[in-house]
């Protein structure tokens, strides 16, 4: 018994510590990527806040919510039952029950999400939803969106504010999507960037005590194993 106590304990003090990672910024900018491989790689949850954005818009667009009238998103925001799974090799979402994972992703709720995304009834909604969803990660989270360090987790053990030129931005966007027009996807890229940083309601915005990392020039892999050593050196320190 007490051999199996003093294991028990050893192990305990040897597991990494659990840590919050807030990880921001602008489209294109590898956030998704990252933030799934680092969770993977460290045994920690993870959470893509904007796919909760995509979700309630989505709802809204199938329930006929005039997606650009403020005041009948705000009545509308606490209706949909939105659920995220939080495993990085296969995070989920639905809505209403309903997997939601293939239809948030359309250029139609792209094109919407902003306008939905602004309205402070729905930020409140969500942000709550994703304090829950990081208040019960028993191993820690990767948390990525693009308020989580300035809003939603103001006390995350570690942020990271990922940045990269609109140029390198649109490239990876436009190869993810067959036949798209990488002018096009730049503009696109840089009208939701005015919307998401000049929203009145969490903008999108670096936190002060961010670390910020521009992958412009670094390779997926460089990208990940920079977090996983600003995660590490975290996790030793606590």
């Amino acid at each position: 018994m007490s051999t199996t106590v003093e294991t028990a304990s050893a192990a305990a003090r040897t597991a990494p510590a659990a840590v919050i990672v807030a990880i921001d910024g602008p489209s294109g900018t590898g956030k998704s990527s990252t933030s799934k491989a680092v969770a993977t790689q460290l045994g920690l949850s993870y959470l893509d806040t904007g796919a909760q954005y995509r979700a309630i818009t989505w709802w809204m667009l199938n329930n006929n919510i005039d997606v650009h009238d403020a005041m009948e998103v705000a009545t509308a925001a606490a209706k949909p039952v939105i659920v995220s799974g939080t495993d990085p090799t296969g995070p989920t979402i639905t809505v209403d029950g309903e997997d939601a994972s293939g239809p948030i992703r359309t250029q139609e709720v792209t094109s919407k999400v902003s306008a939905v995304s602004a309205v402070p009834e729905v930020r409140t909604r969500i942000t709550e939803l994703q304090r829950t969803i990081a208040a019960g990660a028993e191993r820690g989270i990767v948390v990525e969106g693009r308020d989580i360090g300035t809003t939603v987790l103001p006390d995350a053990d570690i942020k990271i504010f990922l940045t990269a030129s609109p140029e390198a931005r649109a490239a990876r966007r436009s190869g993810e999507v067959k036949g798209s027009d990488l002018a096009a996807t730049k503009e696109a890229l840089i009208k939701r960037d005015a919307a998401d940083s000049g929203r009145k309601t969490s903008p999108l915005a670096k936190a002060d005590d961010a670390v910020e990392v521009d992958t412009t020039e670094l390779t997926l892999q460089q990208v990940i194993e920079c977090v996983v050593t600003l995660v590490g050196e975290k996790q030793a320190a606590k």
